[in-house]
């Protein structure tokens, strides 16, 4: 089998549990990793839970700032086609 390397950067922790816990199951972590690759090849879809995860300061700054804006009425516009949206942007001066 022809293999190669990928190298990701995770929190020291989150190594250590998943390495605990795919140990628990009788597999190394590069087992479950390549596990993980061959279901989001064969899928195309990327299935996690974001529940655990804190947003930064900026990321709220910026999600309070959105809310705040949509409240407003200051959003962009919604289209029906493609079609619609390409008019509308070559109206903004956009080329492509």
């Amino acid at each position: 089998m022809n293999t190669t390397a990928i190298y990701i950067k995770t929190e020291a922790r989150t190594k250590e549990k998943a390495q605990r816990i795919a140990k628990g199951l009788g597999l190394s972590l590069s087992a479950v990793v390549n596990g993980f690759l061959k279901q989001f090849i064969k899928t195309k879809t990327v299935t996690f839970s974001a529940n655990d995860e804190i947003p930064n300061e900026r990321t709220l700054a910026i999600m309070k700032q959105a809310e705040e804006n949509y409240k407003k009425g200051n959003t962009s516009p919604a289209f029906q086609s493609p079609e619609e949206e390409l008019k509308w942007l070559k109206k903004q001066g956009v080329t492509f």
